[in-house]
């Protein structure tokens, strides 16, 4: 029986790692850390987004122009390279095993790209408050800087929205917090989306789930071997100085009411939280250091990699500011 694939996608620190133990807590699910194997064939016909010491927009123009030869032209592609993902997925899986579940966040950017190569493939897109995947990057990969992770902040976590508008039912959305509730509603829905049986001991049995691979949650997978609502308010005292603050206020006004109401989140709900949070002044004086650094290096990044990946404007903003 060929292997099924299940796709989380997410940003980094939303959770993803958690998802991906308990559901493969459940027989018939196998998993490794983050394979990260899609990215290459997700870019091939992406024509910007790669740095490459060969012309990577003429790459696109060559593998189209082959594409042409194919007989069943670009489909042919696209099959021949879900044949092999398969098989890959296949030989990584034990014996038995229905599902292959593969958790990357890198995939965050290329989300179309995997539905389109396999449309018949089970998509779980997680969502966690924006205020606690900031913190949770801060804490993780810190010290704080404007442009940490900016690709996925900018550019991953949009095109995840519009990939999941875009997929309609062949998309199951589910939110970090409802995750750790405690309540299993959410964990039902989600078994019957991706046509297993829930078992309610994977929400405690998931702490035995070993992930071999170097990629992963660096910090989560040995912290925490329950379920658990503790970081849901960790991100007050992380992002409590002014400046932090700001970046916060003016990111969480650039995902926007709407995109924010897709992913379950009221924009003006989070605005109003971090102003009650608490202000500190930690740490304030090597983050504005970093804050003109950052700033000071952005017309290198926007000539070397090109205007659109460059820095977001939200760092010129939050100098003024």
């Amino acid at each position: 029986m060929a292997i099924e694939p299940i796709f989380v996608f997410s940003i980094s620190r939303s959770g993803s790692t958690l998802l991906q133990r308990i559901i493969a807590a459940h027989d018939g699910v196998a998993t490794v850390s983050e394979p990260w194997l899609l990215l290459p064939i997700g870019y091939a016909l992406r024509r910007k987004g790669v740095d490459a010491e060969y012309v990577h927009s003429l790459m696109v123009d060559a593998i189209e122009d082959f594409c042409e030869e194919l007989p069943g032209g670009k489909d042919d592609y696209l099959a021949e390279l879900r044949s092999s993902v398969l098989r890959l997925y296949g030989k990584a899986a034990p014996s038995g095993a229905r599902y292959f579940l593969d958790k990357s966040p890198p995939y965050c950017l290329i989300a179309e790209e995997i539905m389109q190569l396999f449309p018949e493939a089970k998509f779980v897109f997680l969502w966690r408050n924006p205020l606690s995947v900031l913190a949770s990057m801060v804490d993780t990969w810190g010290p704080w800087h404007p442009t940490l992770l900016s690709n996925e902040l900018f550019v991953g976590l949009p095109r995840l929205i519009a990939a999941f508008q875009s997929g309609g039912a062949r998309a199951h959305a589910i939110r970090f917090e409802d995750l750790v509730s405690g309540k299993e509603q959410c964990w039902l829905a989600l078994a019957r989306y991706l046509q297993i049986t829930f078992d309610p001991a994977a929400l405690h049995d998931f702490a035995q789930v070993k992930l071999n691979g170097r990629m992963g949650d660096p910090t989560g997978v040995e912290r925490y071997s329950t379920l658990s609502r503790e970081p849901d308010q960790k991100w007050r005292s992380t992002l409590g100085n002014p400046l932090r603050r700001e970046w916060c206020r003016r990111y969480v006004r650039f995902l926007g009411t709407e995109r924010l109401a897709v992913m379950g989140y009221d924009q003006a709900a989070l605005l109003a939280q971090l102003d009650d949070a608490p202000v500190g002044a930690g740490a304030l004086i090597g983050d504005l250091r970093r804050l003109v650094e950052d700033v000071a290096k952005e017309p290198i990044r926007v000539r070397t990699r090109g205007r659109w990946t460059g820095a977001p404007p939200v760092i010129r903003e939050l100098l003024r500011a």
